[in-house]
């Protein structure tokens, strides 16, 4: 099998568990929230601001996550934020009307602050102990466990708040994240030491590293572009305002993301292998494209759900693809800093988007205009990318 050789290493195959654990704890309490949120009644505004929540971290953290991951022991470090994590799933139940709407923010803030450091720690340290083409292997995998937390997530998350409520979904969700921490607990981490910096040093370090070799900015420009595909407000207000004459508010959203999230985990099987750099501008004028066929049926659900699939099938492909060539083309010292940059890009595109989502949606904006907004957004970044297509290598001499 392809991915094989990441599952028979003990500490890919325990990462990749742990992985799996928390991305579909995040997923799972998803749909609960959103549906939650409709409940309550919630406008587009407030929708938004709880969804930004989720991607602000990212963006509030870069300047010292990479200091963080550098500065203390991988184990301990992911042990301590999967603690975290726990906690605040708990005291989502505290959240019971539009009164204590600051505290479902404040908790999923936390909660996203540490997933965030997760996510980019081990994605700092796999590079550290495999190479080449395994290492391309990690990030398909790390993007097909993503897709498929997200896909089933979704579906299950819908199921379980429309049969057992919110209070039962988020005690599910606690429970994986409860695993995950005993999963951790008992894997076999290498110790390997960081060069000791203060968090102003790294900085700088690191800017200057970036500004010696521009064509990591282009891939960070690259890889942002997937920050635009942040739907989540834009289907939980279809569900509010459209599709609840059909169906469940909870499962409404749990089946469109299902649709796009299954379809996020099947591309990188049929298309990842065929995505290199001077074709990349063709991918990413395909997702524009879907993006906006989905507008154009959003009318209906049923179309929706078979439009939004197709959404979904290059955006992994492009995400995994751009996130390798970043780890291709930095050196290790100072990857996990390069990676909490590109994170912060990533995360402030996601989070202005979702922002403008909410501002143009609650000034009468139609959500199909808003959608074909952001798939005509794709065009300029194929055309960025048709630019750049013979100035970034696909592959470099790092790990040949």
């Amino acid at each position: 099998m392809k991915y094989s050789q990441i599952f028979k290493n003990p500490v890919t195959r325990g990462l990749t568990t742990i992985q799996f654990l928390s991305y579909f704890g995040t997923v799972f309490s998803h749909v609960a929230i959103a549906s939650l949120l409709v409940k309550l009644g919630a406008g587009a505004d407030m929708i938004a601001m709880i969804f930004i929540a989720i991607l602000l971290p990212s963006l509030v953290l870069a300047p010292i996550n990479g200091y963080i991951i550098d500065r203390f022991e991988f184990k301990k470090l992911i042990l301590v934020l999967l603690v975290i994590e726990t906690s605040m799933t708990i005291c989502f139940m505290m959240v019971d009307s539009l009164e204590y709407i600051w505290l479902l923010w404040t908790f999923l803030f936390i909660r996203s602050i540490a997933g965030t450091i997760i996510f980019t720690a081990e994605m700092s340290y796999l590079p550290k102990v495999i190479s080449g083409e395994m290492l391309k292997e990690a990030n398909e995998v790390h993007s097909i466990i993503w897709s498929s937390t997200f896909a089933f997530g979704m579906a299950l998350g819908g199921l379980s708040t429309y049969y057992f409520g919110y209070i039962g979904t988020f005690m599910i969700d606690f429970s994986f994240y409860v695993i995950a921490f005993f999963v951790m607990l008992k894997l076999p981490i290498e110790i390997i030491r960081n060069k000791a910096q203060s968090a102003w040093s790294a900085t700088k370090e690191v800017f200057g590293y970036i500004k010696t070799n521009p064509k990591i900015v282009h891939i960070i420009i690259l890889h942002s572009s997937v920050g635009l595909t942040v739907f989540d407000t834009i289907v939980t207000l279809l569900a509010k305002q459209n599709y609840k004459y059909i169906i469940a508010v909870p499962l409404a959203i749990g089946w469109i993301n299902f649709s796009r999230a299954l379809a996020l985990m099947i591309g990188p099987f049929v298309f990842g292998k065929y995505v290199k750099m001077n074709n990349l501008w063709a991918v990413m004028i395909f997702q524009g494209v879907t993006i906006i066929i989905w507008a154009y049926l959003q009318y209906d659900f049923h179309l929706s759900l078979i439009a939004m699939f197709f959404v979904g099938l290059f955006t992994t492909s492009i995400w995994s693809f751009t996130y390798y060539m970043l780890q291709q083309n930095t050196d290790d010292e100072y990857l996990g800093r390069v990676i909490s940059y590109n994170d912060m890009i990533f995360m402030a595109v996601s989070v202005g988007m979702t922002y403008a989502i909410g501002k143009m949606a609650s000034a009468g904006a139609a959500l199909s205009h808003i959608s074909m907004m952001i798939g005509a957004i794709f065009f300029l970044a194929a055309f960025y990318a048709f630019i750049l297509r013979d100035k970034i290598a696909t592959d470099t001499k790092k790990y040949n």
